[in-house]
């Protein structure tokens, strides 16, 4: 009984927490001021030995740490293109919390079995990936490039006689790893963790918006894993996928696709013509965390032919018995895992086909009236405009990296830097359904004010 008053206290010290931290999360510096930073060093003490009221440790967790977040939940927060969680999956993420489900195998849990499923089928249809796609639910977008090029490498090295899960990679086959020179470090990552090496690479020219040019792939031969990009995450140019796909097709290989938040154009109507040809890749890697909105953490690989996924992902012992479901672990590289599925089922669930469309598109004409904003007052955007991807340059590499910095301590927004085709610029990322016009035209004014008055 006194555990159970102690849980209903945690539960209305969270609930007052909650509503504090999100009522005045647009009041705050985007990042966190230099005395909450300080603030928070006093929670680095000794690690007492007498047990403390629960209850005690969350008003301290609040008190010291609410302040130092970054509000990258709030409405201007432009950086790494994060997506703030809409309310039905944050509402969500709560519940699979209480709920404190395994994800891994059915046995463990049957509604988090029974959501992914539905929702693979919904995002297949969704996403308009062909019909028989498998999914995995996995951490984010390096995770979900891992899992498809396992399966990638599954199938070339199957094709020629290998088996790399009992064999490994000592004297299997070789395969051409081609990827463009605007290739993001995820996939590279992701190669080097499956032991064909980031140094293995081919890497293909790109035109002035980071797309690959599809005639450098011509030129080889072989079994390929060919890793195309939609959505650079500087620009947001999408390679071309339907030439990409059909040079493929008369050669020994498998196209991978790195649409980490690119992917969900192909939910609008409007957006949709970028994604052309995407279809005939084999595989494809996105965030949910980014354009769908839920919290962190959240990715989905996505396998056109599942067994290769399984080949690559499953397990067996004698403690598991698998039965005829769809069984989670069959297709991600973890057994023990939080329930991601839940989130992702209210995301969809809230927004339907209609407004998740809307939320890609608002944000796309947002970042264009962003650009067009501070390129009217004589700044330099760097990109076609063509997503949700602005880059702006303030002038020569130091100047530019003064003004980035100004601008993050400033803290009515919150933009990060990047070098683009040897040119220091500042990135903003409009991935937020909390995002309004009132939001740009506040950033946008103290963008200007800042480089007005301090950087001249």
């Amino acid at each position: 009984m006194q555990n159970e008053k102690c849980m209903d206290a945690i539960l209305d010290e969270f609930s007052r927490i909650a509503k504090d931290y999100l009522q005045h999360i647009n009041d705050r510096s985007v990042f966190p001021l230099p005395e909450d930073l300080e603030k928070m060093k006093r929670m680095d003490i000794p690690l007492q030995e007498d047990s403390l009221d629960p209850e005690q440790v969350i008003h301290e967790l609040h008190e010291l740490g609410s302040p130092a977040t970054v509000t990258s939940a709030g409405n201007r927060y432009f950086g790494f293109v994060i997506g703030g969680a809409l309310p039905a999956s944050l509402g969500a993420n709560l519940v699979a919390g209480i709920w404190d489900q395994n994800a891994g195998i059915d046995a463990a849990s049957p509604v988090s079995c029974f959501l992914e499923t539905l929702c693979q089928k919904w995002l297949v249809q969704l996403l308009d990936l062909p019909q028989e796609t498998a999914a995995g639910f996995v951490t984010g977008a390096t995770m979900a490039n891992f899992t498809c090029l396992a399966a990638a490498r599954h199938a070339l090295l199957q094709k020629q006689g290998w088996n790399v899960e009992e064999n490994g990679l000592f004297q299997a086959p070789r395969i051409k790893i081609i990827v463009g020179e605007e290739v993001h470090v995820s996939v590279l990552k992701a190669l080097s963790m499956l032991g064909m090496g980031r140094n293995n690479v081919i890497k293909i020219p790109v035109d002035s918006q980071g797309r690959m040019k599809p005639d450098g792939i011509r030129k080889i031969s072989g079994p390929s894993i060919i890793c195309a990009q939609v959505g650079n995450v500087n620009t947001g140019a999408f390679d071309p996928m339907e030439e990409i796909c059909e040079i493929a097709a008369h050669m020994d290989a498998w196209v991978h696709v790195d649409g980490a938040f690119g992917l969900w154009a192909n939910a609008s109507s409007h957006y949709k013509h970028l994604c052309k040809g995407i279809q005939k890749a084999d595989s494809w890697a996105t965030d949910a965390h980014k354009w769908l909105n839920v919290p962190y953490d959240s990715g989905i690989a996505f396998v056109k032919e599942k067994q290769h996924l399984i080949s690559a992902m499953s397990m067996n012992a004698a403690y598991i018995v698998s039965g005829t479901k769809r069984q989670p672990y069959h297709y991600v590289p973890e057994l023990s895992r939080r329930a991601r599925g839940i989130e992702i089922w209210a995301a969809l669930r809230s927004l339907g086909t209609k407004g998740l469309a809307r939320l890609i598109e608002r944000n796309c004409q947002l970042a264009s009236v962003f650009a067009e904003t501070l390129s009217n007052a004589g700044l330099r955007v760097l990109n076609d405009v063509a997503l949700n991807q602005v880059l702006v340059s303030f002038g020569d590499s130091d100047t530019t990296k003064r003004a980035i910095q100004k601008i993050q301590q400033d803290g009515v927004c919150w933009c990060g830097g990047t070098e683009w085709r040897g040119i220091t610029a500042m990135r903003i990322s409009v991935s937020s359904w909390r995002t309004t016009e009132e939001d740009i035209e506040k950033s946008a004014n103290a963008i200007l004010r800042i480089v007005n008055e301090e950087i001249g």
